[in-house]
């Protein structure tokens, strides 16, 4: 058994604040393994707002996994944006941008960057996955104690939900997609469409799934705010979006999602301790 709460689009600048405040409420009285908080933990990346993103996460129980979104680039720093565009978030938030990753018995967790400062198209807010990074997460990922649950944790869904308000438009987003399901990934963590779901990707075994979360911040795209309770056995992994009525979180939505059995693919993750097998990966 085990469960991790996950946050996402906060937006300090334009959050929710009694949204916010109960959250807080909510994760303390809730007992969990992890909170997890998949980006854009500010709306313009600046100083006043790290400060307040900083503020709330410190008062979250531990343990804390955050990685960065699009909206966590300095917004206004041309220079920063180009040339170290996440120095501000690690700086406030205390969490790597690249490479971070949290393990226990229960539960695996590794993070991947799909935001970008700029890129060569017009829409800088959407995502971009380095495949090299996915093969690396992967393997790490598939390198989980076994019975743990394996999280990859970015901010741009992979893989596009129907009937979304909006869409990450993902460069190599299904290539990275199908990597993971075949290392055994059992969830893609993610935000940016500011609405909770839970859905098969439909790649390898249809065992992994991508799991979006709402926001807790006035940017509502047709959904009210919430974040999503994850509670999983050896059989079942139950996604509960907790969504705010007002005045107070109460459980929603929910998703009952078979949970494979380990079925993870050397080809895909190599296993750095069996001699020759990275080789023969690559090759």
């Amino acid at each position: 058994m085990g469960r991790v709460l996950q946050f996402s689009d906060v937006h300090f600048g334009r959050e929710h604040r009694h949204a916010c405040a109960a959250a807080l409420e909510f994760a303390h009285a809730t007992p969990c393994d992890l909170v997890l908080i998949t980006g854009d933990v500010t709306q313009q990346g600046l100083p006043d707002e790290f400060d307040a993103a900083s503020d709330w996460i410190r008062r979250m129980p531990e343990p804390t996994f955050v990685i960065v979104g699009n909206h966590d680039v300095p917004y206004w720093s041309l220079k920063a944006r180009l040339f170290h565009p996440w120095r501000a978030f690690e700086r406030a938030i205390g969490h790597p941008a690249h490479d971070h990753q949290f393990l226990s018995p229960e539960v695996m967790v590794r993070g991947v960057v799909t935001a970008r400062g700029w890129q060569a198209r017009a829409n800088w807010s959407k995502g971009v996955i380095d495949l090299a990074q996915t093969r690396k997460a992967a393997e790490a990922l598939r390198q989980a104690p076994a019975g743990a649950l394996r999280i990859l944790a970015c901010h741009h869904p992979l893989i596009e939900m129907i009937g979304a308000p909006m869409t990450g438009d993902v460069k190599r987003g299904d290539a990275a997609a199908l990597i993971f399901a075949e290392a055994g990934v059992d969830l893609v963590a993610t935000g940016h469409v500011h609405v909770p779901f839970a859905l098969p990707i439909q790649l390898g075994d249809h065992c992994s799934y991508a799991v979006g979360c709402g926001t807790l911040s006035h940017r509502e795209r047709g959904a009210p705010p919430s974040f999503n309770q994850i509670d999983w056995d050896a059989e079942e992994i139950v996604v509960t979006a907790i969504t705010w009525t007002g005045d107070r979180f109460e459980p929603g939505q929910k998703w009952r999602l078979p949970r494979r059995q380990d079925t993870r693919r050397r080809a895909t993750a190599p296993d750095p301790n069996v001699p020759g097998e990275r080789e023969q990966a690559a090759t």
